[in-house]
């Protein structure tokens, strides 16, 4: 099948599969004309790509687990291996969010300390502080 026809039944952008083939997650033979042609387990594999992209893992995440790929992923207990790799990159986002909320605090007080009074935008937190004016 042509790349339209695989981003179409999987879900996802013949962008996106391109980006996918450049990872070597997924590939295709070229056509004599130059177009990109998928074997029918590729719709399979593109699913569960963007399945475990949604759950947070990226690409390079990914790529230990091609072995998996083809198989319904998400039904199956996961391995000792793909816990590993989702604790790691768990581990990475929660650093990059403790590491954002400090820096959103340090700007909130900032701003404080300088006499301004509205410095949060409602659901951030800060206007159930009492740090947000009633608008």
């Amino acid at each position: 099948m042509r790349i339209g026809e695989l981003a179409r039944r999987a879900g996802s952008t013949a962008r996106a599969l391109r980006h996918y083939e450049q990872a070597g997650l997924i590939d295709s033979e070229r056509e004599p004309n130059g177009y990109r042609e998928y074997g029918e387990s590729a719709v399979v594999r593109v699913r569960n790509i963007r399945a475990l992209v949604s759950a947070g893992l990226t690409l390079e995440d990914i790529r230990p687990l091609l072995g998996c790929l083809d198989g319904d992923v998400l039904s199956r207990r996961p391995s000792e291996r793909v816990l590993g790799i989702a604790r790691e990159r768990l581990a990475v986002l929660e650093r990059r969010i403790a590491a954002q909320t400090e820096a959103r605090d340090r700007l909130v007080a900032a701003l404080v300390a300088a006499g301004v009074h509205e410095v949060g935008v409602h659901g951030s937190g800060l206007h159930e502080a009492g740090l947000h004016e009633a608008g």
